[in-house]
């Protein structure tokens, strides 16, 4: 069916970047009428699709489908654990990660995968596609939680901090921030008395204690404490290194790393041994030293040559 004319030019706007409509409390533009209503929602709290099976509330409609899936019936069981899913091929593709088998394998290097949309993102390192964009500023991203999660930056951000005018979302954020400034900790552990600046840090520094990992790979059901765990950890399963040096193109899959590749070009070396007299670039190359010391002062006090220790 043949677009109406209003719909032509509607869609003429995704070129030539027109967006007419605009948000009178944070200045944001959009394209359509549709989309600036929505967006007011983020301002006013309201929350016009509900939810009839819990009453749960929502601003838009498709976050309310989402939302509607978790009533519906999962009537096939993993009989291995006892985990429930809507479809029969659900069952199937979940029992994979108890039998180990990867079906999928990607043809320029060889690595396998559970599950075909697996193999799909992890090509896109070698081909270098990146198929979603933010229509903010254009950045493009191969996946598209990455780029869900870039778009937050473009969100208007109205409390600033007087300390350093960095600026956040909620005056929540704003309390929490300025804590790093303060160095007030009002959260502390039970266990141990360590003391937090944040409610979100206690709860995940209290799995200490209990051992909890609440966070599984999809790719081969190892747990951690922290989804940054598991997304750090799922880099291993889909070779995805994400930071990149700037002076030599090197990549690694964790910020760490690359900060510590970095010094190999900066020449900086933060760890400094003070028996030694020698700085380390790596905090691991610190402490071997240490040890040296150490083991050379154990031994010259087990055989009683006090004459060793006038070098310590």
């Amino acid at each position: 069916m043949p677009l109406t004319s209003t719909e032509v030019k509607v869609h003429q706007r995704t070129h030539t970047g027109v967006k007419p409509y605009f948000c009178s409390d944070c200045g944001k533009r959009f394209t359509t009428l549709q989309a600036l209503t929505i967006h007011q929602r983020v301002h006013t709290g309201e929350k016009p699709y509900s939810c009839l099976d819990c009453g749960k509330s929502f601003s838009r409609l498709d976050k309310l489908k989402s939302h509607q899936l978790i009533h519906i019936a999962k009537p096939f069981s993993c009989s291995d654990c006892g985990k429930c899913f809507k479809t029969s091929t659900e069952v199937k593709v979940h029992q994979r990660t108890h039998t180990g088998v990867k079906p999928y394998f990607c043809s320029a290097c060889g690595k396998r995968f559970t599950t075909s949309q697996a193999l799909t993102i992890h090509q896109r390192v070698h081909t270098g596609e990146k198929p979603y964009s933010c229509s903010d500023c254009g950045k493009s991203f191969s996946r598209l939680d990455k780029l869900k999660s870039h778009q937050l930056i473009h969100i208007a951000k109205p409390f600033s901090c007087s300390g350093c005018v960095k600026c956040f979302k909620t005056s929540t954020e704003l309390t929490v921030h300025q804590r790093t400034h303060t160095g007030e900790k009002p959260y502390f552990c039970s266990a141990c008395g360590k003391s937090f600046s944040r409610l979100d840090t206690l709860k995940v520094h209290e799995r200490v204690h209990t051992g909890e990992k609440p966070y599984s790979c999809s790719d081969c059901g190892k747990c951690f404490t922290t989804t940054s765990d598991v997304t750090v950890h799922q880099r291993t399963h889909t070779g995805e290194k994400p930071y990149s040096c700037s002076d030599c193109g090197k990549c690694f899959k964790t910020s760490t790393e690359l900060t510590v590749h970095q010094r190999t070009h900066t020449g900086v070396k933060p760890y400094f041994c003070s028996d030694y007299g020698k700085s380390f670039s790596q905090l691991e190359k610190l402490k071997c030293p240490q040890r040296i010391h150490i083991d050379s002062l154990t031994s010259a006090l087990t055989v009683g040559r006090v004459s060793d220790l006038d070098t310590f």
